[in-house]
């Protein structure tokens, strides 16, 4: 039994701290959105929505970023301290949602100027 006790006591920090906890905005993947909803812009139009996007983007990423830190700070928190504050970490889906159609967003953008040939330069983050 004191076995037991043992491993239960070293499987409980690690699940706690893998599990809940917001991804970091690298780790973020685009969401599918179609070049044809930028069909109808013209490149003028493609780049001044790229900056709109792009300055969006950027702000989801650092509330991203943001979130996962006080995730993992609650988190170590929670289980040096008060262990069972750790079940209440649970990362923001929302944030990552945004942030997710945001980098679609840009690549849709991206491949419309392709299509278009307006040589707007892209710049990976």
């Amino acid at each position: 039994m004191k076995t037991i006790t043992k491993l239960a006591a070293l499987a409980l920090p690690v699940a706690l701290s893998a599990a809940g906890c917001a991804s970091r905005s690298e780790d973020v993947s685009a969401a599918y959105v179609s070049p044809a909803a930028y069909a109808s812009y013209s490149c003028r139009e493609l780049g001044a929505e790229a900056q709109r996007v792009s300055s969006a983007a950027a702000s989801a990423a650092g509330a991203q970023d943001s979130q996962r830190t006080k995730d993992a700070v609650a988190t170590t928190a929670a289980l040096v301290i008060f262990w069972p504050a750790a079940f209440l970490v649970g990362g923001d889906n929302a944030k990552t949602a945004e942030l997710a159609r945001l980098r679609g967003h840009m690549q849709a953008i991206e491949e419309a100027s392709v299509q278009k040939k307006c040589g707007i330069s892209f710049q990976r983050g």
